[in-house]
Protein backbone atom coordinates (compact mmCIF):
# COMPACT_ATOMS: atom_id res chain seq x y z
CA UNK A 1 0.00 0.00 0.00
CA UNK A 2 2.84 2.39 0.83
CA UNK A 3 4.47 1.32 -2.55
CA UNK A 4 1.18 2.55 -4.49
CA UNK A 5 0.71 5.75 -2.48
CA UNK A 6 4.46 6.85 -3.56
CA UNK A 7 3.60 5.78 -6.43
CA UNK A 8 0.22 8.12 -7.06
CA UNK A 9 2.48 10.88 -5.55
CA UNK A 10 5.13 10.42 -8.25
CA UNK A 11 2.44 10.50 -11.17
CA UNK A 12 0.19 13.45 -9.63
CA UNK A 13 4.10 15.42 -8.98
CA UNK A 14 4.90 14.89 -13.10
CA UNK A 15 1.22 15.88 -13.98
CA UNK A 16 1.71 19.08 -11.71
CA UNK A 17 5.22 19.79 -13.25
CA UNK A 18 3.72 18.87 -17.29
CA UNK A 19 0.84 21.37 -16.37
CA UNK A 20 3.04 24.28 -14.93
CA UNK A 21 5.50 23.87 -17.72
CA UNK A 22 2.84 24.22 -20.27
CA UNK A 23 1.78 27.22 -18.54
CA UNK A 24 5.11 28.69 -18.42
CA UNK A 25 5.56 27.99 -22.53
CA UNK A 26 2.11 29.55 -23.35
CA UNK A 27 2.98 32.54 -21.20
CA UNK A 28 7.00 32.69 -23.14
CA UNK A 29 4.81 32.49 -26.22
CA UNK A 30 2.17 34.96 -25.64
CA UNK A 31 1.82 37.40 -28.91
CA UNK A 32 3.61 40.40 -29.11
CA UNK A 33 0.79 41.57 -31.31
CA UNK A 34 -2.76 43.21 -29.98
CA UNK A 35 -4.99 40.75 -30.18
CA UNK A 36 -7.33 40.34 -34.20
CA UNK A 37 -4.77 43.31 -35.38
CA UNK A 38 -3.84 43.14 -38.60
CA UNK A 39 -1.15 45.52 -40.46
CA UNK A 40 -2.89 48.42 -41.81
CA UNK A 41 -1.21 50.59 -45.14
CA UNK A 42 -1.63 54.61 -43.75
CA UNK A 43 -0.31 56.10 -46.38
CA UNK A 44 1.42 55.48 -50.15
CA UNK A 45 2.22 57.02 -53.10
CA UNK A 46 6.17 58.05 -51.61
CA UNK A 47 9.20 57.01 -53.74
CA UNK A 48 11.21 55.30 -50.82
CA UNK A 49 10.56 56.05 -47.24
CA UNK A 50 12.97 55.65 -44.29
CA UNK A 51 14.17 56.79 -40.74
CA UNK A 52 11.10 56.78 -38.66
CA UNK A 53 11.09 58.35 -35.28
CA UNK A 54 8.42 59.57 -32.71
CA UNK A 55 7.96 63.02 -31.11
CA UNK A 56 6.76 63.06 -27.18
CA UNK A 57 3.09 62.90 -28.04
CA UNK A 58 3.61 60.03 -30.79
CA UNK A 59 3.41 61.87 -33.85
CA UNK A 60 5.61 60.17 -36.30
CA UNK A 61 8.15 62.08 -38.84
CA UNK A 62 9.87 60.14 -41.48
CA UNK A 63 11.80 60.73 -44.46
CA UNK A 64 10.95 59.89 -48.29
CA UNK A 65 14.27 60.53 -49.07
CA UNK A 66 14.01 60.35 -53.00
CA UNK A 67 11.81 63.58 -52.66
CA UNK A 68 14.03 65.03 -50.19
CA UNK A 69 11.29 65.69 -47.63
CA UNK A 70 10.44 65.08 -44.16
CA UNK A 71 6.66 63.83 -43.17
CA UNK A 72 4.55 64.42 -40.48
CA UNK A 73 2.40 61.70 -39.58
CA UNK A 74 0.31 63.16 -36.86
CA UNK A 75 -1.92 61.14 -33.57
CA UNK A 76 -4.75 61.64 -35.27
CA UNK A 77 -3.84 60.07 -38.34
CA UNK A 78 -3.57 63.41 -40.82
CA UNK A 79 -0.43 63.52 -42.82
CA UNK A 80 1.98 66.46 -43.69
CA UNK A 81 5.34 67.80 -45.24
CA UNK A 82 7.32 69.01 -42.05
CA UNK A 83 10.30 70.30 -44.08
CA UNK A 84 11.03 70.13 -47.29
CA UNK A 85 14.21 70.60 -48.68
CA UNK A 86 15.91 68.37 -45.99
CA UNK A 87 19.40 67.61 -47.04
CA UNK A 88 18.02 64.11 -48.17
CA UNK A 89 17.26 62.88 -44.26
CA UNK A 90 17.80 59.70 -43.43
CA UNK A 91 17.39 58.29 -40.48
CA UNK A 92 15.67 60.78 -37.52
CA UNK A 93 15.23 60.68 -34.00
CA UNK A 94 14.21 62.90 -31.13
CA UNK A 95 16.57 64.02 -28.22
CA UNK A 96 14.95 64.70 -24.64
CA UNK A 97 14.27 68.44 -25.67
CA UNK A 98 12.43 67.78 -28.63
CA UNK A 99 14.56 68.94 -31.36
CA UNK A 100 15.11 66.17 -34.01
CA UNK A 101 18.17 65.03 -35.21
CA UNK A 102 18.89 63.94 -39.05
CA UNK A 103 21.25 61.58 -41.16
CA UNK A 104 21.44 64.66 -43.54
CA UNK A 105 22.94 62.34 -46.87
CA UNK A 106 23.12 64.86 -49.28
CA UNK A 107 26.82 66.23 -47.43
CA UNK A 108 26.86 63.36 -45.35
CA UNK A 109 26.24 65.62 -42.14
CA UNK A 110 24.41 65.26 -38.87
CA UNK A 111 21.64 67.90 -38.32
CA UNK A 112 19.66 69.05 -35.22
CA UNK A 113 16.58 70.19 -36.26
CA UNK A 114 13.93 72.54 -34.25
CA UNK A 115 9.99 72.19 -34.22
CA UNK A 116 9.83 75.29 -36.43
CA UNK A 117 12.00 73.12 -38.84
CA UNK A 118 15.63 75.40 -38.54
CA UNK A 119 18.00 73.03 -39.60
CA UNK A 120 21.37 73.38 -37.31
CA UNK A 121 24.83 71.58 -39.18
CA UNK A 122 26.42 69.76 -35.50
CA UNK A 123 29.16 67.49 -37.62
CA UNK A 124 30.49 68.07 -41.20
CA UNK A 125 33.57 65.62 -40.94
CA UNK A 126 35.85 63.46 -38.89
CA UNK A 127 39.40 64.21 -38.55
CA UNK A 128 39.11 66.85 -41.20
CA UNK A 129 37.87 63.97 -43.51
CA UNK A 130 34.23 63.66 -44.91
CA UNK A 131 32.41 61.35 -43.24
CA UNK A 132 31.03 58.29 -45.79
CA UNK A 133 27.44 59.01 -45.33
CA UNK A 134 25.36 59.33 -41.53
CA UNK A 135 22.59 56.69 -41.98
CA UNK A 136 20.94 55.66 -38.54
CA UNK A 137 21.20 57.27 -35.35
CA UNK A 138 19.82 56.23 -31.65
CA UNK A 139 19.76 59.21 -28.87
CA UNK A 140 20.84 57.15 -24.84
CA UNK A 141 18.67 58.76 -21.92
CA UNK A 142 21.41 61.30 -21.00
CA UNK A 143 21.74 62.49 -24.68
CA UNK A 144 24.59 61.04 -25.62
CA UNK A 145 24.27 60.14 -29.66
CA UNK A 146 25.91 57.55 -31.64
CA UNK A 147 25.45 56.80 -35.43
CA UNK A 148 26.27 54.75 -38.32
CA UNK A 149 28.44 55.68 -41.18
CA UNK A 150 28.01 53.17 -43.91
CA UNK A 151 29.52 54.19 -47.96
CA UNK A 152 26.51 54.30 -50.00
CA UNK A 153 27.60 56.09 -53.46
CA UNK A 154 24.42 58.52 -54.26
CA UNK A 155 24.47 59.97 -57.43
CA UNK A 156 22.95 63.63 -56.07
CA UNK A 157 26.61 63.47 -54.52
CA UNK A 158 29.32 66.09 -55.56
CA UNK A 159 32.29 64.49 -53.93
CA UNK A 160 35.47 61.93 -54.70
CA UNK A 161 35.70 58.76 -53.37
CA UNK A 162 35.44 57.60 -49.87
CA UNK A 163 37.77 59.42 -47.04
CA UNK A 164 37.28 57.57 -43.68
CA UNK A 165 39.02 54.01 -43.44
CA UNK A 166 36.62 52.28 -42.45
CA UNK A 167 32.58 51.90 -42.48
CA UNK A 168 32.60 52.99 -38.18
CA UNK A 169 29.87 53.53 -35.63
CA UNK A 170 30.35 57.17 -34.25
CA UNK A 171 29.51 58.55 -30.31
CA UNK A 172 28.90 62.41 -29.57
CA UNK A 173 28.96 62.96 -26.22
CA UNK A 174 26.01 65.53 -25.16
CA UNK A 175 26.83 69.28 -25.82
CA UNK A 176 29.74 68.32 -27.91
CA UNK A 177 31.17 68.56 -31.22
CA UNK A 178 33.40 66.45 -31.22
CA UNK A 179 33.49 62.97 -32.61
CA UNK A 180 34.55 59.30 -31.46
CA UNK A 181 34.64 56.20 -33.41
CA UNK A 182 33.40 53.52 -31.03
CA UNK A 183 33.49 51.00 -33.64
CA UNK A 184 35.41 49.81 -36.95
CA UNK A 185 35.63 46.28 -37.61
CA UNK A 186 31.86 45.99 -39.20
CA UNK A 187 31.37 45.74 -42.82
CA UNK A 188 28.58 48.16 -43.31
CA UNK A 189 27.06 49.08 -39.72
CA UNK A 190 23.38 50.42 -40.46
CA UNK A 191 20.49 50.03 -38.36
CA UNK A 192 20.93 51.14 -34.08
CA UNK A 193 19.21 51.00 -31.38
CA UNK A 194 20.09 51.26 -27.49
CA UNK A 195 17.85 49.69 -24.16
CA UNK A 196 16.50 52.52 -22.74
CA UNK A 197 18.40 52.11 -19.80
CA UNK A 198 21.44 53.23 -21.47
CA UNK A 199 23.59 50.34 -20.93
CA UNK A 200 23.26 47.98 -23.78
CA UNK A 201 23.92 49.44 -27.91
CA UNK A 202 22.61 47.00 -31.01
CA UNK A 203 24.34 47.85 -34.24
CA UNK A 204 23.47 45.55 -37.50
CA UNK A 205 25.94 44.76 -39.83
CA UNK A 206 23.80 44.77 -42.94
CA UNK A 207 26.27 43.45 -45.28
CA UNK A 208 27.64 40.75 -43.35
CA UNK A 209 24.47 39.72 -42.26
CA UNK A 210 24.57 39.98 -38.38
CA UNK A 211 23.78 42.33 -35.63
CA UNK A 212 25.85 42.20 -32.59
CA UNK A 213 25.03 44.08 -28.86
CA UNK A 214 27.92 45.75 -27.07
CA UNK A 215 27.58 46.97 -23.54
CA UNK A 216 28.02 50.94 -23.36
CA UNK A 217 30.51 52.65 -20.57
CA UNK A 218 29.72 55.57 -19.07
CA UNK A 219 32.47 57.50 -21.69
CA UNK A 220 30.76 56.37 -24.59
CA UNK A 221 32.80 53.36 -25.39
CA UNK A 222 31.36 49.68 -26.41
CA UNK A 223 32.41 46.57 -25.14
CA UNK A 224 31.72 43.10 -24.79
CA UNK A 225 30.56 42.92 -28.46
CA UNK A 226 28.51 40.04 -28.56
CA UNK A 227 26.93 38.09 -31.62
CA UNK A 228 23.04 38.93 -30.87
CA UNK A 229 21.63 36.91 -34.63
CA UNK A 230 22.12 36.17 -37.93
CA UNK A 231 20.49 38.58 -39.25
CA UNK A 232 21.53 42.14 -40.41
CA UNK A 233 18.62 45.09 -40.56
CA UNK A 234 18.80 48.21 -42.65
CA UNK A 235 16.54 49.67 -39.57
CA UNK A 236 15.22 48.85 -35.48
CA UNK A 237 13.79 49.29 -32.71
CA UNK A 238 13.12 48.18 -29.52
CA UNK A 239 9.90 47.50 -27.19
CA UNK A 240 8.98 47.95 -23.05
CA UNK A 241 10.33 43.77 -22.89
CA UNK A 242 13.52 44.47 -24.08
CA UNK A 243 12.46 42.50 -27.75
CA UNK A 244 14.40 43.92 -30.80
CA UNK A 245 12.73 44.57 -34.39
CA UNK A 246 15.08 44.20 -37.22
CA UNK A 247 13.99 45.49 -40.90
CA UNK A 248 14.46 44.03 -44.48
CA UNK A 249 11.99 41.51 -45.94
CA UNK A 250 9.57 42.80 -43.34
CA UNK A 251 9.92 43.04 -40.06
CA UNK A 252 11.43 39.79 -37.87
CA UNK A 253 11.84 40.26 -34.40
CA UNK A 254 13.87 38.72 -31.59
CA UNK A 255 13.58 38.63 -28.02
CA UNK A 256 16.53 39.89 -25.81
CA UNK A 257 18.67 36.19 -25.59
CA UNK A 258 18.84 36.42 -29.50
CA UNK A 259 15.53 34.03 -30.47
CA UNK A 260 13.58 35.06 -32.94
CA UNK A 261 9.68 35.42 -31.95
CA UNK A 262 7.69 36.52 -34.71
CA UNK A 263 7.75 38.08 -38.83
CA UNK A 264 5.80 40.24 -40.02
CA UNK A 265 5.62 40.33 -43.57
CA UNK A 266 4.94 43.41 -45.50
CA UNK A 267 3.88 43.66 -48.97
CA UNK A 268 6.36 45.77 -50.44
CA UNK A 269 9.45 45.31 -52.47
CA UNK A 270 11.87 46.34 -49.04
CA UNK A 271 11.20 47.48 -45.62
CA UNK A 272 13.48 49.93 -44.75
CA UNK A 273 13.02 51.02 -40.89
CA UNK A 274 10.68 51.05 -37.92
CA UNK A 275 9.48 53.03 -34.46
CA UNK A 276 6.54 52.89 -32.09
CA UNK A 277 4.18 55.69 -32.12
CA UNK A 278 0.47 56.74 -31.66
CA UNK A 279 -0.52 58.69 -28.06
CA UNK A 280 -0.01 55.30 -26.23
CA UNK A 281 3.24 53.92 -28.16
CA UNK A 282 1.22 50.95 -29.06
CA UNK A 283 1.39 51.16 -32.86
CA UNK A 284 4.17 49.44 -34.82
CA UNK A 285 5.07 52.46 -37.55
CA UNK A 286 6.81 50.57 -40.66
CA UNK A 287 8.19 52.60 -43.23
CA UNK A 288 8.56 50.18 -46.81
CA UNK A 289 9.07 51.24 -49.80
CA UNK A 290 6.70 53.24 -51.37
CA UNK A 291 4.20 53.28 -48.33
CA UNK A 292 3.79 53.50 -44.51
CA UNK A 293 2.23 50.63 -42.39
CA UNK A 294 0.69 50.11 -38.85
CA UNK A 295 0.59 47.30 -36.65
CA UNK A 296 -0.96 47.62 -33.19
CA UNK A 297 0.80 45.82 -30.84
CA UNK A 298 0.44 44.37 -26.91
CA UNK A 299 3.62 45.79 -26.39
CA UNK A 300 4.79 49.46 -26.67
CA UNK A 301 7.94 51.81 -27.26
CA UNK A 302 9.99 52.87 -25.07
CA UNK A 303 11.51 56.06 -26.53
CA UNK A 304 11.89 58.15 -29.97
CA UNK A 305 12.35 55.00 -32.31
Amino acid sequence: MGQFKSCLIRISLCILTIHLGAGATQAEEKSIRAENAELTKLSDGFIFTEGPASDAKGNVYFTDQPNDRIMKWSIDGKLSTFMKPCGRSNGLCFDAKGRLWACADEKNELWRISLAGKATKVITKYKGKLLNGPNDLWIRPDGGLYFTDPFYTRDYWKRGPIEQDCHGVYYLLSGSKVLKRVSSDLKMPNGIIGTPDGKTLYVSDLEGKKTYSYHIKPNGSLTGKRLFCELGSDGMTIDNEGNVYLTGKGVTVFDKTGKQIDHIDVDEEWTANICFGGKDRHLLFITASKGIYGLTMRVKGVGSQ
